[in-house]
């Protein structure tokens, strides 16, 4: 009985520190993240899941810094690269990270879309309603309440650890591939090299630094706070790269061991599970699939327009009123609605953007990775909170490598 209250206990202390953190890692298991994490399985089986650990160990890098940052420094990073930079490159990393997110924008409105046709709803019906829901949710919420919906939508990810079970994966073929590393062959194929591009991009966007700087600073963390925010940083992590693999072992399991390679979008993922996977797998990653649309459809356009406001000057908030912060409402409206519409548009070449999306997230992430590592190691604006020397070693290190493979991927791309 004690031992029931001790974990029940630790449980619950976990779940109070549970806030930007983890809503930030698992926004970016969205529709264009399950596209290409299903896409990867499909395609590669098994092969492609020794990403999962670099990634893991990147993202986790990445946000225990932001957190860090925002807490000591007070600032979101957007207006650090202002400070410490200046504007000229602070308005190409914005035209960059704008760019980025709205093509996401437009692949979660095609994630609601999709995941409703399944259920026979037309997309004219459920993206203008899914439009509102999620535009009036932060427009006429607070910070507080929302930050309870977003956890509690974050666990809805477990979905995809059902479906995975449910698929009965080679669980041994599965663990050897996480730790085997690809041969010479598979670094010559270009769609090999796209995907694994596109995995570390899907999971560790360039938006993700930015919001969750800014929703540490809006939270009010203080430097008492800081290990609080560096668990709910780390626990996020591990927990959105599990859902990440969980998703690739599912489809590696059921489309590609029964040959189905070649997916258009994350519906036709769940679509093509029905048969091999039973009607359960179906539901469970159909409604995955819903809940991570609205979900980053929520956070995409507010982060957007965090990190753009801040980085000009712009007043932004969450516990700000429309008057008082009309540039950071409006972008957020903006973005909702042109991504609403565009989907909405016929023959738009969606599958080409969502996928272009997670390559150029993977392409623009090397940079902002960088500049987080400089930010963090500087004297005067971290002190005694800089990064220590294996830290650093290790941090740089994951660093170089996500760059040398991003850089060859593009050489190959270009027929190098």
């Amino acid at each position: 009985m004690r031992r029931w209250r001790y974990w029940t206990t630790r449980l619950l202390f976990v779940l109070s520190i549970l806030g930007p953190g983890f809503i930030t890692a698992n926004v970016d298991n969205d529709a264009g993240g399950i596209y290409t994490y299903a896409s990867a399985g499909a395609q590669f089986g098994y092969s492609l899941l020794w990403t999962m650990i670099p990634v893991a160990i990147a993202l986790t890098f990445a946000q225990e810094i932001a957190a860090r940052m925002g807490v000591v420094t007070g600032k979101g990073l957007s207006a650090l690269v202002r400070e410490e930079y200046g504007i000229r490159l602070t308005f190409l990393l914005m035209v960059g990270l704008v760019l980025c997110n709205f093509c996401d924008v437009l692949s979660e409105f095609a994630g609601v879309a999709s995941s409703m046709q399944l259920f026979g709803i037309s997309k004219y019906i459920s993206v203008p309603i899914a439009a509102v829901l999620v535009w009036s949710l932060v427009v006429f919420g607070d910070y507080k309440k929302l930050e309870k919906i977003f956890v509690f939508l974050s666990f809805l990810y477990i979905a995809y650890i059902v479906t995975a079970v449910l698929a009965k994966p080679d669980w041994m073929q599965a663990a050897e591939h996480i730790v085997q590393l690809p041969s010479l062959k598979d670094l010559k194929d270009s769609s090999y090299l796209y995907l694994s591009v596109g995995i570390i991009g899907a999971t560790i966007a360039p938006w993700q630094q930015f919001y969750l700087q800014a929703s540490v600073v809006e939270r009010g963390a203080g430097k008492n706070d800081l290990k609080y925010s560096q668990a709910d940083a780390i626990v996020g992590s591990v927990f959105s790269v599990l859902v990440a693999g969980f998703i690739v072992v599912a489809c590696a399991a059921t489309l590609f061991a029964r040959g189905y390679y070649h997916i258009t979008d994350a519906a036709d993922a769940a679509q093509s599970l029905r048969p091999l996977g039973g009607d359960y797998a179906f539901i469970l990653f159909s409604v995955g699939l819903l809940n991570a649309s609205l979900f980053a459809a929520s956070i995409l356009p507010l982060s957007t327009a965090y990190t753009v406001c801040e980085a000009m000057g712009f007043e932004a908030g969450l516990n700000k009123k429309f008057k008082n912060a009309p540039v950071f409402y409006g972008l957020y409206t903006g973005l909702i609605a042109l991504g609403a519409v565009v989907i909405l548009l016929p023959n738009f070449p969606l599958i080409k953007v969502a996928i272009f999306s997670q390559v150029l997230n993977g392409v623009l992430l090397p940079v902002v990775l960088v500049l987080i590592l400089l930010l963090v190691n500087k004297p005067d604006l971290m002190g005694s909170y800089r990064n220590p020397r294996a830290y650093n070693i290790g941090a740089w290190a994951i660093t170089v490598l996500i760059t040398a493979l991003t850089a060859y991927m593009l050489y190959v791309q270009r027929g190098g």
